[in-house]
């Protein structure tokens, strides 16, 4: 493999090897989170999948991998089997909530309205929920005998899209916008949904203004490294990082920041307006967010996971995300995706496990020839073997070892490493 000279547009990575730890957002200790990270100014959607498939996750351009031996929270990044999912029963509550909210306008009896005040004086008392869930019992039991059709037989989408009256209370409508400030739809928004985002921050995670601000909102959930893809067998929106956006009633409420790749649907992060927190949009938006991966593998079959970002299994209020099943998480040593019904009791046993059992199984894509990965120096594109030899005495190996290390072999040929 020779050198060529980069153009100036040319642009690579700038991989940060230090293992200083930082504040844990889980389980609050001061030190304890660990990870690598680097900078990515673009990034083909192929590379980003990889990366993913081997631990990484993005926030803007940066991306970056928890060292799950020295973290006092691992991190295993999970993910969902799109097509085979079927919502359990408390999916199916929200589902049922979402669309009483819109249909009615109401939420389930003891709960605030949307608007926060408070339960409706004109409603009847509530009876005790014990006669309340055996009179269900019976309208059950008494719709079986008829033959009628049940929820229990309703798929995800059926409750997504049920029908409701004409004179609905709400109407809600999910836009998919691409993050592009090139884009009318996007931009016509943009102010919109920069000041949720600090409603959301302040509200909800006690972010001081200055931590939330549009500069920051740009930087974290508007800044991405994957620049829109479009192939044959492709979806028709195309790849790269898009807002969904949910509207109610003609203002955004939540919007959902998700990549499209070539294998999945991956969530990046979620916010919405606080006066809505009792309606479970986390969880709604998810489930929205399967069935969307589920109409594009209709149209890419190679696209059928829902990527939910990292489970962890120490953190109980992060457990949540283990019941999207059926769903797998990557084994952290050999990067082989393992069904999470075999995981948790390795985890019960220990934070760290090295989920695939078996012991011959190693990383398929292990660093084989250093000298093959792609560096960019002075402009120009090598691979580290004529690096090496142009700077004799370079000192940098360790460091390259590791990166190729943790990003394997496949992208470290791909992807320019920046070399100074």
């Amino acid at each position: 493999m020779s050198s060529k000279a980069c153009p100036v547009t040319c642009l690579s990575l700038e991989y940060f090897g230090g293992e200083d730890g930082y504040r844990c957002g889980y389980c609050k200790n001061q030190t304890g989170n660990f990870s690598r990270g680097m900078w990515s100014h673009t990034m083909t959607v192929q590379d980003y999948q990889d990366l993913i498939d081997r631990g990484w996750r993005r926030s803007g351009k940066y991306v970056y991998k928890p060292i799950m031996q020295k973290t006092c929270c691992p991190q295993y990044t999970i993910r969902c089997h799109a097509l085979k999912f079927q919502p359990s029963k408390s999916h199916k509550k929200i589902l049922k909530k979402m669309n009483r909210f819109i249909s009615k306008g109401e939420l389930q009896k003891g709960q605030e309205d949307c608007a926060g005040n408070g339960a409706d004086p004109s409603r009847p008392l509530c009876r005790k929920a014990k006669e309340l869930r055996k009179e269900r019992r019976l309208q059950k039991e008494q719709m079986r005998q008829n033959g009628d059709g049940n929820s229990q037989s309703k798929t995800l989408e059926d409750f997504i899209s049920e029908s409701l009256p004409e004179n609905s209370a709400h109407c809600l409508e999910v836009r998919l916008v691409p993050v592009n400030f090139e884009d009318p739809q996007f931009m016509a928004s943009y102010q919109q949904s920069a000041a949720l985002y600090a409603q959301y921050q302040m509200a909800i995670h006690g972010d001081d203004p200055s931590e939330c601000s549009e500069s920051e909102f740009k930087r974290f959930l508007c800044d991405s490294p994957l620049e829109a893809e479009y192939a044959p067998d492709g979806p028709e929106v195309g790849y790269g990082s898009f807002h969904q956006q949910y509207w109610l009633d003609g203002r955004i409420v939540a919007v959902g920041v998700i990549d499209i790749l070539p294998t999945c649907v991956s969530s990046v992060y979620l916010y919405y307006h606080p006066d809505f927190n009792s309606l479970s949009l986390g969880s709604y938006s998810a489930l929205r967010e399967i069935a969307f991966t589920k109409q594009l593998q209709k149209q890419s079959p190679k696209l059928s996971y829902y990527y939910l970002g990292f489970y962890i299994h120490s953190c109980p209020k992060m457990r949540y995300k283990g019941q999207y099943r059926p769903s797998d998480l990557l084994c952290p040593e050999t990067y082989v995706w393992v069904s999470i019904e075999r995981c948790i009791p390795l985890l019960d046993n220990s934070r760290y496990a090295r989920l695939n059992q078996d012991p011959d199984l190693g990383d398929a894509r292990a660093v084989r020839d250093l000298g093959r990965a792609l560096v960019l120096y002075r402009r120009t594109v090598m691979p580290y073997a004529a690096y090496s030899r142009k700077r004799k005495g370079s000192s940098d190996e360790m460091e390259v070892q590791q990166y190729a290390s943790l990003v394997g072999q496949d992208c470290a040929e791909r992807i320019l490493l920046y070399r100074s």
